[in-house]
Protein backbone atom coordinates (compact mmCIF):
# COMPACT_ATOMS: atom_id res chain seq x y z
CA UNK A 1 0.00 0.00 0.00
CA UNK A 2 3.09 2.35 0.61
CA UNK A 3 4.63 1.71 -2.58
CA UNK A 4 1.13 2.72 -4.39
CA UNK A 5 0.23 5.76 -2.00
CA UNK A 6 3.91 7.15 -3.32
CA UNK A 7 3.74 5.81 -6.64
CA UNK A 8 -0.26 7.82 -7.24
CA UNK A 9 1.43 10.99 -5.45
CA UNK A 10 4.02 10.55 -7.67
CA UNK A 11 2.14 10.80 -10.67
CA UNK A 12 -0.19 13.10 -9.04
CA UNK A 13 3.24 15.96 -8.93
CA UNK A 14 3.89 14.80 -12.46
CA UNK A 15 0.60 15.58 -13.92
CA UNK A 16 -0.19 19.14 -12.06
CA UNK A 17 3.44 20.01 -13.05
CA UNK A 18 2.80 19.26 -16.75
CA UNK A 19 -0.87 21.09 -16.47
CA UNK A 20 0.93 24.20 -14.97
CA UNK A 21 3.72 23.57 -17.44
CA UNK A 22 1.28 23.95 -20.37
CA UNK A 23 -0.94 26.31 -18.66
CA UNK A 24 2.48 28.76 -18.47
CA UNK A 25 2.84 28.32 -21.99
CA UNK A 26 -0.50 29.42 -23.14
CA UNK A 27 -0.44 32.12 -20.16
CA UNK A 28 -2.71 35.40 -22.14
CA UNK A 29 -0.39 37.99 -22.23
CA UNK A 30 -3.16 40.36 -23.33
CA UNK A 31 -5.95 42.13 -22.03
CA UNK A 32 -8.79 44.66 -22.30
CA UNK A 33 -8.42 48.02 -20.47
CA UNK A 34 -10.25 51.31 -20.09
CA UNK A 35 -8.25 54.90 -19.67
CA UNK A 36 -10.48 58.13 -19.47
CA UNK A 37 -12.94 55.92 -21.14
CA UNK A 38 -11.00 55.12 -24.11
CA UNK A 39 -10.59 51.13 -24.87
CA UNK A 40 -6.86 49.61 -25.13
CA UNK A 41 -5.38 46.16 -25.71
CA UNK A 42 -2.89 45.94 -23.42
CA UNK A 43 0.11 43.17 -23.24
CA UNK A 44 2.25 42.56 -21.36
CA UNK A 45 5.97 40.51 -21.60
CA UNK A 46 9.02 39.58 -19.52
CA UNK A 47 11.93 39.98 -21.66
CA UNK A 48 14.17 37.14 -19.91
CA UNK A 49 10.69 34.84 -19.95
CA UNK A 50 9.26 35.21 -23.37
CA UNK A 51 10.24 34.38 -26.85
CA UNK A 52 9.73 37.90 -28.28
CA UNK A 53 10.86 38.28 -32.03
CA UNK A 54 11.05 41.00 -34.89
CA UNK A 55 9.61 39.46 -38.39
CA UNK A 56 10.12 41.31 -41.83
CA UNK A 57 10.61 38.74 -44.57
CA UNK A 58 9.66 35.08 -45.24
CA UNK A 59 12.29 32.34 -46.24
CA UNK A 60 11.71 33.34 -50.13
CA UNK A 61 12.49 37.08 -49.02
CA UNK A 62 9.01 38.43 -49.68
CA UNK A 63 7.64 40.38 -46.31
CA UNK A 64 5.27 38.68 -44.67
CA UNK A 65 2.78 41.69 -44.85
CA UNK A 66 -0.30 39.21 -42.77
CA UNK A 67 -0.52 37.76 -39.40
CA UNK A 68 -1.93 35.10 -40.52
CA UNK A 69 1.07 34.26 -43.35
CA UNK A 70 3.45 34.94 -40.25
CA UNK A 71 1.65 32.26 -37.74
CA UNK A 72 1.77 29.55 -40.83
CA UNK A 73 5.12 30.03 -40.76
CA UNK A 74 5.69 29.96 -36.98
CA UNK A 75 3.32 26.97 -37.29
CA UNK A 76 5.60 24.87 -39.57
CA UNK A 77 8.20 25.33 -37.23
CA UNK A 78 6.49 23.41 -34.60
CA UNK A 79 5.55 26.45 -32.69
CA UNK A 80 2.95 28.84 -32.45
CA UNK A 81 2.50 32.34 -32.73
CA UNK A 82 0.54 33.86 -29.20
CA UNK A 83 0.44 37.48 -30.31
CA UNK A 84 1.34 39.32 -32.83
CA UNK A 85 1.68 43.69 -33.78
CA UNK A 86 2.89 46.12 -35.81
CA UNK A 87 6.36 46.93 -35.46
CA UNK A 88 6.61 50.30 -36.42
CA UNK A 89 6.08 52.46 -39.84
CA UNK A 90 6.78 51.20 -43.23
CA UNK A 91 7.13 52.05 -46.96
CA UNK A 92 4.90 51.11 -49.81
CA UNK A 93 7.11 48.41 -50.60
CA UNK A 94 6.47 47.15 -46.76
CA UNK A 95 10.03 47.61 -46.16
CA UNK A 96 11.08 49.41 -42.19
CA UNK A 97 10.68 53.21 -42.51
CA UNK A 98 14.14 53.06 -40.43
CA UNK A 99 16.49 50.90 -38.36
CA UNK A 100 15.44 47.35 -38.06
CA UNK A 101 17.90 44.60 -36.77
CA UNK A 102 16.60 40.98 -36.87
CA UNK A 103 18.54 38.05 -35.17
CA UNK A 104 21.46 40.67 -34.71
CA UNK A 105 22.16 41.37 -38.01
CA UNK A 106 20.96 45.29 -39.66
CA UNK A 107 19.26 44.76 -42.80
CA UNK A 108 17.97 48.27 -42.87
CA UNK A 109 20.10 51.30 -41.45
CA UNK A 110 19.01 54.33 -39.03
CA UNK A 111 16.78 57.16 -40.84
CA UNK A 112 18.13 60.41 -40.04
CA UNK A 113 16.60 61.94 -42.46
CA UNK A 114 14.24 65.64 -42.00
CA UNK A 115 10.93 65.43 -44.01
CA UNK A 116 7.88 67.09 -44.25
CA UNK A 117 4.49 66.49 -46.33
CA UNK A 118 3.69 69.20 -49.07
CA UNK A 119 1.46 70.73 -46.51
CA UNK A 120 4.39 71.43 -44.35
CA UNK A 121 3.43 68.67 -41.80
CA UNK A 122 5.74 66.76 -40.26
CA UNK A 123 5.06 62.71 -40.70
CA UNK A 124 4.44 61.12 -37.43
CA UNK A 125 8.09 58.82 -38.38
CA UNK A 126 9.86 61.97 -38.62
CA UNK A 127 8.41 63.97 -35.16
CA UNK A 128 11.42 64.42 -33.18
CA UNK A 129 12.32 62.37 -31.35
CA UNK A 130 11.42 59.18 -32.87
CA UNK A 131 13.40 56.19 -30.98
CA UNK A 132 14.36 52.76 -31.29
CA UNK A 133 12.85 50.13 -29.52
CA UNK A 134 15.48 47.32 -29.05
CA UNK A 135 15.81 43.77 -27.27
CA UNK A 136 18.97 42.16 -26.03
CA UNK A 137 19.57 38.59 -24.68
CA UNK A 138 17.47 38.97 -21.37
CA UNK A 139 16.31 42.60 -21.60
CA UNK A 140 14.72 45.17 -23.43
CA UNK A 141 15.54 49.62 -23.77
CA UNK A 142 13.85 52.47 -25.39
CA UNK A 143 16.25 55.01 -26.55
CA UNK A 144 15.94 58.27 -28.73
CA UNK A 145 17.29 57.48 -32.29
CA UNK A 146 20.33 60.01 -31.46
CA UNK A 147 20.95 58.32 -28.25
CA UNK A 148 20.64 54.89 -29.70
CA UNK A 149 22.99 55.74 -32.23
CA UNK A 150 25.41 57.29 -30.30
CA UNK A 151 25.51 54.37 -27.54
CA UNK A 152 25.03 51.03 -30.22
CA UNK A 153 23.84 48.83 -27.39
CA UNK A 154 24.08 45.24 -28.25
CA UNK A 155 20.90 44.23 -29.68
CA UNK A 156 19.25 41.08 -31.43
CA UNK A 157 16.20 43.04 -32.31
CA UNK A 158 15.76 46.48 -32.53
CA UNK A 159 13.07 48.85 -34.76
CA UNK A 160 12.89 52.44 -35.14
CA UNK A 161 9.82 54.27 -35.39
CA UNK A 162 8.39 57.67 -34.18
CA UNK A 163 7.79 59.65 -32.31
CA UNK A 164 8.71 58.86 -28.85
CA UNK A 165 5.55 58.95 -26.69
CA UNK A 166 7.61 59.38 -23.07
CA UNK A 167 11.05 59.59 -22.26
CA UNK A 168 12.49 59.31 -18.63
CA UNK A 169 9.13 59.87 -17.45
CA UNK A 170 8.21 62.83 -19.33
CA UNK A 171 5.93 63.40 -21.98
CA UNK A 172 7.00 64.43 -25.77
CA UNK A 173 6.82 68.16 -25.09
CA UNK A 174 5.39 68.55 -28.83
CA UNK A 175 1.97 66.83 -27.55
CA UNK A 176 -0.96 68.95 -27.50
CA UNK A 177 -3.23 68.65 -24.48
CA UNK A 178 -6.87 68.10 -26.32
CA UNK A 179 -5.43 67.97 -29.70
CA UNK A 180 -8.36 66.71 -32.14
CA UNK A 181 -6.68 64.74 -33.76
CA UNK A 182 -7.84 61.17 -33.04
CA UNK A 183 -7.64 57.36 -34.37
CA UNK A 184 -6.30 54.31 -33.57
CA UNK A 185 -2.65 54.46 -32.14
CA UNK A 186 -0.63 51.45 -31.16
CA UNK A 187 2.96 51.59 -29.11
CA UNK A 188 5.65 49.51 -26.79
CA UNK A 189 7.16 51.00 -23.58
CA UNK A 190 9.75 49.13 -21.38
CA UNK A 191 7.98 49.84 -17.85
CA UNK A 192 8.14 48.66 -13.96
CA UNK A 193 10.35 45.80 -13.45
CA UNK A 194 11.62 46.02 -17.17
CA UNK A 195 8.91 44.12 -18.46
CA UNK A 196 7.64 45.47 -22.14
CA UNK A 197 4.44 46.33 -22.56
CA UNK A 198 1.89 46.86 -26.01
CA UNK A 199 -0.87 49.12 -26.21
CA UNK A 200 -3.49 49.12 -28.83
CA UNK A 201 -6.49 51.47 -28.65
CA UNK A 202 -9.70 50.80 -29.93
CA UNK A 203 -11.07 53.92 -29.56
CA UNK A 204 -9.58 57.15 -31.45
CA UNK A 205 -7.15 58.61 -29.28
CA UNK A 206 -4.57 61.72 -29.28
CA UNK A 207 -0.71 61.18 -28.98
CA UNK A 208 -1.41 63.36 -25.32
CA UNK A 209 -3.80 60.77 -24.05
CA UNK A 210 -2.29 57.84 -25.57
CA UNK A 211 1.31 58.76 -23.50
CA UNK A 212 -0.47 59.22 -21.06
CA UNK A 213 -1.71 55.85 -20.96
CA UNK A 214 1.92 54.56 -20.76
CA UNK A 215 3.44 57.27 -18.30
CA UNK A 216 0.33 56.68 -15.97
CA UNK A 217 -1.50 54.00 -16.28
CA UNK A 218 1.20 51.47 -17.74
CA UNK A 219 3.69 52.70 -15.09
CA UNK A 220 6.40 52.97 -18.69
CA UNK A 221 9.47 55.49 -18.32
CA UNK A 222 10.07 54.69 -21.92
CA UNK A 223 7.52 54.36 -24.85
CA UNK A 224 7.89 54.71 -28.86
CA UNK A 225 4.77 55.25 -31.25
CA UNK A 226 4.41 52.36 -33.67
CA UNK A 227 1.71 53.40 -35.77
CA UNK A 228 -1.68 55.17 -36.22
CA UNK A 229 -5.14 54.57 -38.71
CA UNK A 230 -4.68 51.55 -40.73
CA UNK A 231 -0.85 50.54 -40.14
CA UNK A 232 -2.49 49.50 -36.74
CA UNK A 233 -2.87 45.96 -35.86
CA UNK A 234 -3.23 42.87 -33.49
CA UNK A 235 -3.12 39.31 -33.84
CA UNK A 236 -4.25 37.54 -30.66
CA UNK A 237 -6.45 34.22 -31.02
CA UNK A 238 -7.64 33.89 -27.39
CA UNK A 239 -9.31 37.43 -27.84
CA UNK A 240 -10.46 36.18 -31.62
CA UNK A 241 -8.21 39.17 -32.89
CA UNK A 242 -6.69 38.96 -36.57
CA UNK A 243 -6.41 42.22 -37.95
CA UNK A 244 -5.61 43.26 -41.45
CA UNK A 245 -3.73 46.39 -43.07
CA UNK A 246 -5.98 48.66 -45.94
CA UNK A 247 -2.21 49.28 -47.05
CA UNK A 248 -2.26 45.72 -48.12
CA UNK A 249 -0.39 44.13 -45.05
CA UNK A 250 2.27 45.21 -42.55
CA UNK A 251 6.10 45.74 -42.78
CA UNK A 252 7.81 44.79 -39.73
CA UNK A 253 5.72 42.54 -36.97
CA UNK A 254 6.30 41.46 -33.27
CA UNK A 255 5.98 38.12 -32.56
CA UNK A 256 5.54 36.28 -29.45
CA UNK A 257 6.40 32.80 -30.42
CA UNK A 258 5.52 29.82 -27.77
Amino acid sequence: MTYLRHGVLAAAIILAATITSVHQAHAQPCEQQIFEEAKYVVCTLEPDKADLRLFWKNADGAPYRTFSSLAEAVRAEGKTLAFAVNAGMYRADFSPMGLYIENARELQPANTTEAESAAGQVPNFYKKPNGVFFLGETSAGILPTAEFLKRRPKARFATQSGPMLVIANTLNPIFILGSTDRTRRSGVGVCTGRTIRFAISEDGVNFHDFARLFRDRLKCPDALFLDGGHGVGLYNPDMGLNDWSWHGGYGPIFGLVE
